[in-house]
């Protein structure tokens, strides 16, 4: 724990491969611990890295069979698939198999040529797949399919971290994990938190711009940090579940929503689109994005 400046306390921890960070005046007494458990719990549940993690549980499951899971995760899983029908189809947790062919996630850059490339996907191909029983806590896959959650867990990691602040008492501060970020009511001084947007380029951080939210979410994803090279090409760690290749789109895009979440699949969504195209989703769709 560190002060700052202006006198804001930062609590701060490791978690999926970043860290995660809060910022406010006066922490309540075991805060950073309660922190802590809610962003392991996430982890715990929805990460690909952990072999023994509820969704890896799934994943290796025959089709058909029905797995008990956490109340968290389906509630995640649902979300992921409502996300999906939101988008069009372009924020798809069924393309885990494309993304691990490819290097990323846990095949820690291992690249298998042959299984890099997919057909497209139709718009409700995972929901088809993919059968939730919230009632009795349990889910089956109707097809063999991977299933990935990278692009939404860590925003509702986030999500998971603001609901224990709260509960403990906390309403005015700033949470996050990586790009995805929620801020709870305004700084102590009733300014609006500041949030530096990174300039996309490789290898250097240096800062674009400036964005000041208060009691909304905000989410990024780009090209520029996770990535690997391909016949000296670098290569975007979101698939495109249209083309069954990993996407060509924009660099970054920087999302504003009521929950993190669903800030970090839009954000992950709209980094398959062109920015025209992405644009025009956008507006129709209400969804505030910079890109």
């Amino acid at each position: 724990m560190s002060r700052t400046p202006t006198d804001l306390v930062t609590l701060s921890g490791p978690a999926m491969g970043s860290r995660w960070t809060a910022r406010l005046a006066d922490p309540p007494p075991g805060l950073g611990a309660a922190l802590a458990a809610a962003v392991e719990r996430v982890e715990a549940e929805a990460s690909l890295w952990r072999p023994d993690s509820d969704l890896c549980r799934l994943n290796a499951a025959p089709v058909g069979a029905w797995v008990a899971l956490p109340e968290g995760l389906l509630a995640l899983l649902a979300l992921s698939l409502e996300m999906g029908r939101e988008t069009g189809g372009l924020f798809d947790i069924g393309m885990g198999g494309l993304a691990a062919a490819w290097g990323f996630g846990a095949a820690r850059g291992v690249v298998r040529p042959a299984a890099m490339s997919a057909p497209p996907r139709a718009a409700n191909a995972t929901a088809q797949a993919l059968e939730l029983d919230p009632a009795r806590g349990r889910a089956r896959k109707h097809a063999d399919l991977t299933l990935t959650l990278d692009g939404i867990a860590k925003g509702h990691a986030v999500d998971a971290m603001a609901e224990v602040a709260r509960a403990m008492g906390v309403g005015q501060a700033l949470l996050g994990l990586d790009g995805e970020l929620v801020a709870l009511g305004t700084r102590p001084d009733g300014r609006p938190w500041g949030v530096a947007v990174e300039r996309p380029e490789p290898g250097r951080r240096a800062a674009r711009g400036m964005i000041e939210i208060a009691g909304t979410a905000l989410a990024s994803s780009g090209d520029y940090r996770h990535f690997v090279e391909v016949g000296g090409r670098r290569v975007s760690h979101t698939m495109n579940p249209r083309s069954g290749l990993p996407a060509q789109g924009v660099s970054a895009v920087t999302v504003l929503a009521h929950s993190c979440a669903r800030a970090d699949a839009w954000a992950t969504a709209l980094m398959i689109l062109p920015q025209e195209a992405g644009v025009l989703l956008a507006q129709a769709k209400g969804v505030a994005a910079l890109w």
